[in-house]
């Protein structure tokens, strides 16, 4: 008796004291559980302060099976009351694992009384999570730009496109932690209490959007959408000065809420990822670059060949036949061929230089994901017409945010901005954590050619001019229309189908807004399939309630100066 006692004596020893840590380590890893604290993702705000993304509180249901005592009855209560999954969950119980998740985000007053049912009965194992459902107020306004949330492989809600994607680090925060034991009733014990970490909560993105524009642009697009009947289509309204985007929305779209019923067509954002041939709003590359380089005045005449240029045995052709006609008017009119002969006098690689000089043929610096860099081929693969060919909009591939970005070099005194979309980080408080000023990236032109482009544009929407229609009563606009044949996937030509364009910006003087107007093949088109038909009326009607918006009078000030410029914009960058 005295070995066995002995035997037994010694084991017990080391069992409590040479292998303590042991035992101790498995009894926690079967009794304590580490409970996440989840951060509160930042929201998302408009430039006012407009809530654009926030989250909704929830409770996810889970179950720990080491205190569930009538497996059955249980089962049976939650599956009245949630959307589970039976057998599965039957069979996890019956596994006695110790954390099994029912349902994520569930709502509090289902919660409520999910727990009021389960105490009527006395049943015990099941616990309630804290936390938070992303919620959309505006639904599908602004759907592309803010994007959406979905779960990862670590089991955790990430930003998958837009914003929710672009600044995911930012607004998703910290995850804190606490521990917890429970006894075999369920009920907390007290030994971990204190030893957790707090999470958190991710920063706030405030945008440069502004609702009360945004909604403009985008009743404004779906009544266009009905009108004209289009495959799709895109507005972005951006401020030339300081490149920070306004408002921005393309069709078809969906509602972040809801992202599972968006169709792969509806989850395009068009006006970062269209890839369209821009046509004759191109035209303002050529004549700013001839304009720069000195080669021509504003005076200087032009023959236009009476409709018909042969170049490269191939033949190029207006729209109207027409002679000589001075710089400033073959913009106005838009003549291929006037234009055309412009880029030869320049010569292939200073006309490729000034393309890549406006933007083109390389990402915009938004930073939304999906953005594309457009299509521009280098010198060495151009035919023997392209040199006539691009200058038209032809052979190059652009999208609607690098032809509203070119057009700001124009409406900013020859001073191309890096487009914005985040103003800034903040935190919960409303203190800036990061501010993103606008930044220069280069100068296109010079603020005289750029102001001989602008005289020129000013006269487009003028009597005369191929936008007449995008006029806005007692504010003169400036700007410039397209009408472009779509590529065909095969080679060549799409009979019948065209992409049509305005870029203008408002008031000409001094302009609130630069902006492009996109319609893609529209299929109502009964006065015809023209850039100044359909996309300026469309930037009219916009332009006439922003202007009431804005609260706006017709300004008599021209562009500034650059020094006037650089005194309202920070030069960060060169690039």
């Amino acid at each position: 008796m005295a070995v066995i006692f002995s035997a037994f004596s010694f084991r017990l020893v080391h069992i409590q004291l040479t292998d303590h840590e042991k035992y101790a380590t498995k009894a926690a890893e079967k009794h304590v559980r580490q409970q996440i604290i989840y951060a509160r993702r930042g929201a998302i705000l408009d430039t006012k302060g407009e809530v654009l993304a926030d989250n909704e509180p929830v409770r996810n249901i889970v179950i720990d099976a080491t205190h569930v005592t009538e497996p059955s009855v249980l089962v049976d209560i939650l599956s009245s009351k949630l959307d589970i999954n039976v057998p599965q969950l039957t069979a996890d119980i019956a596994a006695e694992k110790p954390y099994i998740r029912v349902q994520r985000n569930v709502n509090e007053l289902v919660a409520l009384d999910l727990q009021n049912a389960l105490s009527e009965r006395d049943l015990r194992g099941v616990y309630y999570e804290t936390g938070t459902k992303r919620i959309y107020p505006n639904s599908a306004m602004l759907g592309h730009t803010l994007g959406y949330l979905a779960l990862n492989d670590e089991d955790e809600y990430v930003g998958v496109e837009g914003i929710e994607r672009m600044m995911d680090e930012q607004l998703r925060g910290e995850h804190g932690h606490r521990r917890i034991e429970r006894d075999r009733t369920g009920r907390e014990l007290v030994i971990y209490r204190g030893q957790h970490k707090d999470p958190r909560d991710g920063y706030n993105i405030r945008l440069t959007i502004e609702m009360g524009l945004q909604q403009i642009v985008e009743s404004e697009l779906d009544a266009a959408m009905e009108k004209y009947q289009p495959e799709n289509a895109s507005v972005i309204l951006m401020r030339p000065r300081t490149g920070e985007i306004l408002a921005i929305a393309s069709r078809p779209h969906y509602d972040p809420n809801h992202p599972s019923e968006a169709t792969n067509d509806s989850r395009i954002n068009r006006a970062i990822m269209s890839l369209v041939e821009p046509g004759s709003t191109f035209k303002i590359v050529p004549t700013g670059a001839a304009f720069n380089e000195s080669l021509v005045t504003p005076e200087t005449m032009i023959f236009c060949e009476n409709g018909r240029f042969q170049y490269g045995g191939r033949s190029l052709k207006d729209h109207r036949p027409y002679g000589s006609l001075s710089v400033h008017n073959i913009l106005v009119k838009s003549s291929n061929i006037g234009t055309a002969k412009l880029a030869i006098q320049m010569g292939d690689q200073k006309f490729y230089e000034y393309i890549r000089r406006f933007g083109f043929g390389e990402k915009t610096g938004l930073g939304l994901p999906g953005e594309i860099a457009g299509i521009l081929h280098p010198v060495h693969r151009w035919s023997g017409i392209s040199i006539t060919r691009i200058p038209m909009g032809h052979e190059i591939g652009t999208t609607p945010i690098q032809m509203v970005n070119a057009l700001s070099v124009i409406a900013n005194g020859g001073l191309l901005m890096r487009p914005q979309i985040v103003h800034s980080i903040t935190d919960a408080s409303g203190q800036t954590i990061k501010p993103f000023a606008p930044e220069q990236m280069r100068r296109v032109l010079s603020r005289d050619a750029a102001r001989a482009v602008h005289s020129a544009l000013v006269d487009v929407t003028q009597p005369g001019g191929t936008a007449t229609r995008a006029q806005v009563p007692g504010f003169p606009s400036a700007g410039k229309t397209g009408t472009a044949q779509k590529p065909s996937p095969t080679g060549g030509y799409m009979q019948g189908k065209y992409v049509l364009t305005f870029v203008g910006y408002l008031p000409a003087e001094n302009p609130a807004y630069a902006a492009v107007v996109l319609v893609d093949n529209p299929s109502n088109a009964t006065e015809g399939a023209y850039g100044g038909l359909i996309a300026a009326p469309i930037f009219a009607e916009i332009g006439k309630r922003a202007m009431r918006y804005l609260d706006l009078r017709p300004a008599e000030s021209a562009i500034p100066d650059e020094p006037e410029i650089r005194k309202a914009i920070p030069v960060l960058s060169a690039r």
